[in-house]
């Protein structure tokens, strides 16, 4: 299902920025996704549910994003969202706090405010709900014991995550170091460095040959970030030291595809960046028909995907656990 899912959005790929209009005007609302920053090929699939979604539904929608993922470089775009007059503004957050007072001005006009892939962690109160793919207190634990089964559970190891204000990288990398901390499991796995590339590959890159540089019995990087990742499996890629360095974390098949094949990378996670756009649009949809109570517990059915529950503090998740990519199932998937 997770394959025919994203499949169904690669039409609608690459586009830094698009708009589809569909044709039930009883459902015809305005909603913007506002992506971390552009060039960051993840958002292209998330674009892409909300492309399809909108073009069943009969909704507006429009993808922008900042040049970089700067804590504060989504505020103007909200603010001219609030001016244009959307129903619905969507956002993967680059804080967790600086956008509350802008997004409080959009809900007092009525906006309903979607955090999508990333939440205001300590802030929830500033938006209305959040979707993400999966329970995301999963995700640290998940990628220390992937990174765990490929250097035996022993080794100096590393984080090369996207900006320090990442809301959703830090709430995954606290989880990883209480889990190395707690976990007699992982006693002999030693977290040596944090670095940030800032999601641009240029400074991933050099955070990678910086840490090999600097940590020369370093045997695993785990990079919770597409971007990161992708950057990380090149620069042991080009150095030949896949047999020394283990690279993880989570990213798109279509960029690792070849650093699998080549034996660069063993395995990485993901989930369907898709099916959040899609999930999004039809919980707007119904949130705003009056289909869909956006409280705690309500349950309701979405094509696809079938029935999501609004859990604590208004979250929803689109697939119960991570997605493991290796050599034997790569293949399967195309976004």
């Amino acid at each position: 299902m997770l394959k025919r899912h994203l499949l169904a959005g690669l039409a609608a790929l690459g586009l830094a920025a698009t708009f589809a209009t569909g044709a039930l005007a009883a459902h015809d609302f305005k909603v913007v996704y506002i992506g971390k920053n552009t060039g960051n090929p993840y958002f292209d699939s998330i674009n892409g549910g909300f492309v399809d979604a909108c073009k069943q539904i009969g909704c507006q929608y429009e993808f922008v994003a900042p040049a970089t993922a700067e804590a504060t470089s989504q505020i103007p775009i909200i603010e001219a969202q609030i001016q244009r007059g959307v129903n619905v503004i969507a956002i993967a957050p680059n804080s967790p706090d600086a956008m509350n007072q802008v997004l409080d001005e959009a809900r007092a006009k009525g906006i309903l405010v979607l955090a999508v892939n990333g939440d205001l962690v300590g802030n929830e109160s500033h938006r209305d709900a959040n979707i993400l793919p999966v329970d995301f207190t999963k995700t640290g634990p998940n990628q220390v014991e992937l990174m765990g089964s490929l250097i035996g559970y022993k080794g100096d190891i590393a984080i090369l995550s996207a900006t320090t204000e990442a809301p959703d990288q830090n709430t995954w990398i606290a989880a990883m170091k209480k889990t190395l901390a707690e976990d007699p499991k992982y006693k002999d796995m030693k977290l040596v460095a944090t670095v940030y590339g800032d999601d641009q590959p240029e400074k991933s890159t050099t955070e990678m040959e910086a840490l090999l540089s600097n940590y020369p019995d370093l045997v695993g990087v785990i990079a919770p970030t597409t971007v990161g990742v992708a950057a990380a499996a090149q620069v042991v890629q080009q150095r030949g030291i896949a047999d020394k360095v283990h690279v993880t974390g989570l990213g798109l098949p279509s960029e690792m595809r070849d650093f699998i094949k080549d034996g660069t990378v063993k395995a990485f996670q993901l989930w369907s960046p898709y099916n959040e756009g899609w999930l999004a649009a039809y919980f707007a949809d119904g949130v705003l028909n009056g289909t869909i109570k956006n409280e705690v517990g309500t349950k309701f059915d979405v094509p696809n995907l079938g029935s999501i529950t609004i859990g604590d503090k208004n979250v929803m998740n689109t697939q119960a656990e991570l997605t493991t990519f290796n050599a034997d199932n790569i293949d399967q998937f195309n976004f």
